[in-house]
Order: structure tokens, then C-alpha cells, then sequence
């Protein structure tokens, strides 16, 4: 029996990553001091639209050009995944802002409601009598990772065919 594939399948096969295109992987990041910050390897892969939002664009620039079956592993500098730390982004809040039936602890991630209706989310980083000291900083930011990445498939991006 002859088995004819079609054309987009072999397109499937062949794609590289452009913008665009929809995506399946597994991913790993590392910190500087051999941590793991997340790993998708083992568990259910990430399937993304490049551009969509999902990764970074200094991680989706690291993409771009490979295809299915390709591994990659790149040390990125802050100012190529995360961005530096911004001190701007430590905020200080009087402990009234918050309901008198929580208590804010370090180490704590609470959403916070920004005035377009969108959520933020803050590290408290210090906690006093009158105020809570929260970090807007991506818990990323300011450490160089290791991006490891293996592209389990990737397809043409909607109406290239």
C-alpha cells in the first residue's frame, strides 16, 4: 500500500519558527546558581502562537529559525529574558490598603487590581506596623538564565499556505 503525504504535512516537518507561527514545545529555565524555575520536560508541553504574548520576546527571539526536533540550550543575560530590576517597581503601601482581615507575610505573591481593570501581581518584600513593601519586579528579572528548549512541532503561521 503507497501512503502519499500531503503537502502541509510535509511543510509540518520542515517548518521553521517564524512570527507567527503556532508552536509546541518543552522548556526549561534555570537560574544562576543551578536552580530550576520551571520545567515543562516530563510534563504537559506549552503550545503557543509566536508573538502571542506567552514567552518573552528575548525567549521567542531564541526561537526563531529552529524546527521540529530541535533541542537548544542559551545562558541569557537579564537584558535579553527578564529585563534588569527596576527600583521603580518597589512600591510602598500603607497597611490600611489592604483588608483588616489579612495579614501580609514576605515571600507572599497577592494580585493586585490596577485602575484599567487589569491584575499585577507583587512579592511582599517587607512588611512593618504602617506599611508593606511589595516588588512589581517579574521574579525573573535581573538573573541570567539557561533557556533549554526542545520544538516538538511546528506549523506554518495562519495563511501562509
Amino acid at each position: 500500500m503507497h501512503y502519499k503525504t500531503s503537502k502541509r504535512q510535509r511543510a509540518d516537518m520542515t517548518q521553521e519558527i517564524l512570527p507567527g507561527c503556532p508552536v509546541t514545545l518543552h522548556l526549561k529555565i534555570g537560574l544562576e546558581d543551578g536552580s530550576e524555575a520551571l520545567s515543562t520536560f516530563g510534563e504537559e508541553p506549552v503550545s503557543l502562537t509566536m508573538g502571542d504574548g506567552t514567552l518573552q520576546p528575548g525567549l521567542e527571539l531564541a526561537l526563531y529559525g529552529l524546527r521540529a526536533g530541535d533541542t537548544q540550550t542559551l545562558n541569557l543575560m537579564p537584558e535579553q529574558a527578564y529585563g534588569l530590576r527596576d527600583p521603580g517597581l518597589i512600591q510602598y503601601m500603607p497597611r490600611t490598603d489592604f483588608d483588616a482581615s489579612f495579614t501580609p507575610e514576605v515571600g507572599q505573591i497577592i494580585a493586585f487590581s490596577l485602575p484599567n481593570g487589569d491584575e499585577a501581581p507583587g512579592a511582599v518584600i517587607d512588611v512593618d506596623e504602617g506599611r508593606v513593601e511589595v516588588d512589581f519586579n517579574h521574579p525573573l528579572a535581573g538573573h541570567e538564565i539557561t533557556f533549554k528548549v526542545e520544538i516538538l512541532s511546528v506549523s506554518p503561521p495562519p495563511g501562509a499556505d
